[in-house]
């Protein structure tokens, strides 16, 4: 029997195992349905569809770059636990599906599953044998690709995995400056989580809406109306460099800002240095943890 593009999808759809795996399942059982489903079943493929409505806020970030410095990828895959986070088979599958987002560039995440990885499988195909072997929910939840044509792109991940950044810096110079200058400051955002890289990239709404807190906060505190608005934007003021990266006091000396130290590498070199982007993944950043009461999970486990 021919075993079809649209019966391979069915079935995948059916059991979310891999497209692979599917379609050696219709081949094994001629082309019968059910038959395949117990075909996949029995090998354990057709588990991970069971643990697909999981949370997942555990996991890795990971950044890497390319052998030039000039392109890099940040990654996040999840999982339920922490446990699966230091799984070596999870760490591989991290690491393998960042190179591959680096080498293909995939416009998104679903194009990123579909591009292939291995031997004919796609990412995921290879992510659903890896959530029926490990036995837990994994998903690839956001990654960011940048280029540079001059400069460097450099990487940082902190805490094993659990924040990944890499910083983009444009420039003429010396790329092995420019590498360490990039290690200063993805470091510096790791540590100091900036929002904005400029004041002139904080969004209007943003300042408008502090604006109207800080007004709030004044006004609480009794202080008189003429004197308000003045006290509030210094108040702003203060707080924009705490969340524009350049404005921030730099890290590894507190006397200089992060955009005097660029300047102060640009001048060594003689050559301009733009620092064009960042990108800052946190593990679970954003994912709403369930929290579960033991005593109520056994008894739901016993059917009490």
């Amino acid at each position: 029997m021919v075993i079809t593009a649209a019966m391979v999808k069915e079935l995948r759809e059916k059991t979310n195992a891999g497209m692979m795996d599917c379609k050696k399942a219709l081949n094994e059982t001629a082309g019968d349905m059910d038959k395949a489903v117990d075909f996949l079943r029995e090998k354990g493929l057709s588990q991970a569809a069971k643990k697909s409505d999981r949370i997942v806020a555990e996991g890795l970030t990971t950044a890497l770059v390319s052998g030039d410095n000039k392109k890099g990828v940040v990654l996040e895959v999840n999982s339920e636990t922490d446990f699966v986070a230091k799984n070596a088979e999870f760490i591989q599958l991290v690491s393998d599906v960042a190179q591959v987002a680096l080498d293909k560039k995939p416009a998104d995440v679903e194009a990123l599953k579909a591009t292939e990885i291995a031997d004919g499988k796609s990412v995921q195909d290879e992510l659903t044998t890896k959530i029926a072997k490990i036995g837990e929910n994994m998903s690839i939840r956001r990654f960011a690709v940048q280029e540079v044509a001059n400069g460097a792109v450099v990487p940082y991940i902190h805490g094993g995995g659990k924040i990944s950044v890499i910083v983009t810096l444009e420039s003429e110079g010396d790329q092995a400056a420019l590498i360490e200058l990039g290690k200063d400051l993805a470091m510096q955002v790791a540590a100091m989580k900036p929002k904005y890289i400029s004041v002139d990239d904080v969004d209007q709404e943003f300042i408008a809406h502090e604006r109207e807190i800080l007004v709030a906060q004044a006004l609480n505190e009794g202080k008189p109306q003429n004197i308000v608005e003045k006290m509030v934007e210094g108040r702003l003021q203060k707080e924009l460099k705490e969340v524009c990266l350049l404005e921030q006091a730099f890290v590894k000396d507190g006397d200089l800002t992060v955009k005097k130290v660029i300047a102060n590498t640009a001048a060594k070199l003689g050559k301009d240095v733009k620092l064009v982007s960042v990108e800052r993944f946190e593990v679970g950043e954003g994912i709403e943890k369930k929290s579960e009461n033991f005593a109520d999970e056994v008894a739901k486990q016993i059917g009490r």
